[in-house]
């Protein structure tokens, strides 16, 4: 997370370069950039999912962007008790759950195909996405406790660049496997009803070897994960009592608590625009539904290159500026989308995910900053912020299914705007080390 170390916050006894982990440390840190890579390609996979349903049965956008609120509305249901989880029984644990329930919903897609019930792959998709949310909370806070609290942001930023390189896999496996070898609306429309079942059947059948894949990675991680040592030094001090009071320092902590919501309209906004790319291609500038997801394939890409440059400039700009310059870079861009119904728009479209790239580990860092022991609470409500995720979709769907699918974008504009404000919030307050630790600790 971009903002997460403060260099100045203790003295360093030596002159020594602190390593990146602590020693013994190096193979699990490893492992859990693999889990960054997979649950990239699971979420990103599921945006390609949003356009195949549309096309596989017949509903509405709003329907189709049911999708994204079974997955993210499991990220929201199970951040809590992945955060007693870790609690009690430390990030290992955390990590295994979320593998194995993960791992679990993958395989449910199986029966998914063969019932060939709409429901009943939203189900899979909710389990799925349970295992990720545990696995996502305990991850990240697993990360920073890997290492010295100095470099915290460089390592952290280290896992999360590797999150879009899964998720670039992900929809690399829905543009190759998936879109192009749909059947085309304009052959439904000369089948009987038996060869239009069967042509479900067979459109449903691709969704399904992607997620064995997926499944079997969370598998084989879960496996080397489980005979491995993996307890941190404060994993190893610290007491497995709850502390009293968490919630109440974490809601009067105003940077934790508008730092939730930033995280809210920050992945509603990551969500929105990467759902609808496709549609925005087919619908407004007559892209085929072939070749339309290499246009998301594109803002993926962008995402992840965009997202190891930002790195760099973390070191020389403070975080809460450029979290504000990419904020108000979106909100033009997602505006040119709108009203720019043609490639010049699309092209905008595609280039939000340099402002989105920035954001997650930035709003995380900044928002658990100074949290000491309610830093696992606190890392379970920026998980469950992502809820924004769930909601703000099926808004942008019922705003293209009233008017436009360009307009639509006017939702992202505004969720971007207010990720910028809290950008500004953070600026403005002039946050001091001392002050980091003190908020949130007294009424």
């Amino acid at each position: 997370m971009a903002d997460m170390a403060v260099p100045q916050q203790q003295p360093i006894a030596s002159t020594k370069k602190a390593g990146l982990v602590y020693p013994g440390l190096g193979v699990p840190f490893v492992l859990l950039i693999a889990c960054f890579a997979a649950w990239g390609s699971a979420a990103n996979l599921t945006d390609v999912l949003v356009g195949v349903f549309r096309h596989i049965f017949t509903m509405s956008n709003f329907q189709s962007a049911l999708v994204q609120f079974a997955y993210y509305g499991a990220y929201f249901s199970l951040a809590i008790p992945a955060a007693f989880i870790n609690r009690r029984f430390g990030y290992k644990t955390g990590v295994l759950t979320g593998l194995g329930l993960a791992a679990l919903g993958g395989l449910l897609f199986i029966p998914a195909s063969r019932l060939l019930e709409y429901g009943f792959f939203l189900l899979a998709l909710f389990v799925l996405a349970s295992g990720l949310s545990i696995l996502e909370t305990s991850a990240n806070p697993f990360v920073i406790a890997m290492g010295p609290e100095e470099n915290a942001t460089q390592r952290l930023n280290l896992a999360q660049a590797f999150n879009p390189v899964g998720a670039n896999v992900g929809v690399l496996m829905g543009a190759l496997l998936i879109l192009p070898r749909i059947t085309p609306e304009a052959d439904k429309s000369d089948m009987s009803a038996a060869q239009l079942r069967q042509a479900q059947e067979s459109d449903l059948s691709l969704v399904l070897n992607p997620y064995m894949g997926i499944a079997a990675v969370l598998l084989l991680i879960w496996l080397l994960i489980a005979f491995r040592k993996m307890s941190t030094p404060a994993e190893r001090t610290e007491s497995t009592e709850v502390r009293k009071g968490a919630l109440g320092r974490l809601w009067r902590n105003r940077h934790y608590r508008y730092g939730v919501a930033a995280q809210f309209f920050n992945v509603a906004a990551q969500v929105c625009t990467w759902t609808f790319t496709i549609q925005y291609a087919q619908d407004v500038v007559g892209v085929s539904v072939a070749n339309s997801g290499w246009f998301l394939q594109a803002s993926l890409i962008l995402f992840l290159i965009t997202r190891f440059v930002m790195v760099y400039l973390l070191g020389i700009f403070r975080p809460t500026k450029l979290l504000f310059a990419m904020g108000a870079l979106g909100v033009v861009l997602a505006l040119v989308g709108v009203f720019s119904p043609n490639l010049v728009g699309l092209i905008a479209i595609v280039a939000i995910s340099i402002s989105l790239s920035l954001m997650f580990p930035t709003i995380y860092g900044v928002a658990l900053r100074g949290l000491d022991q309610d830093t696992k609470f606190g890392a379970a409500g920026l998980v469950m912020a992502i809820l924004g995720g769930a909601l703000l979709p099926m808004v942008q769907g019922r705003v293209m299914d009233a008017a436009s699918t360009n307009f639509s974008f006017i939702v992202p504009a505004i969720c971007l705007a207010l990720v910028a404000a809290y950008a500004l919030f953070d600026l403005r307050t002039a946050r001091t080390s001392h002050a980091l630790a003190a908020e949130g600790s007294h009424a």
